[in-house]
């Protein structure tokens, strides 16, 4: 499932994660399976993940974050 991460587009549903990426190949491999809720939002601030949840309480689950390379055409 691709989920926005620009954390204003809601989470839809309620989802189990364990790793998020977004287009431009930053990831976050969390360390714990994490509980998206109908609502939540979720960002890469600075190479950080944060989640605001729905009340508006945010937190940064721990992990691994990066930039993966991505192979293909050159221009």
């Amino acid at each position: 499932m691709r989920l926005a991460t620009d954390g204003v587009t809601p989470v839809p549903r309620l989802l189990l994660v364990d790793e998020l990426e977004t287009d431009d190949g930053h990831f976050c491999e969390l360390s714990a399976p994490l509980l998206l809720t109908p609502g939540d939002r979720i960002s890469f601030d600075g190479g950080s993940l944060v989640v605001t949840r729905v009340n508006g309480e945010t937190f940064e689950p721990a992990g691994t974050r990066g930039v993966r390379c991505r192979g293909g055409r050159r221009a």
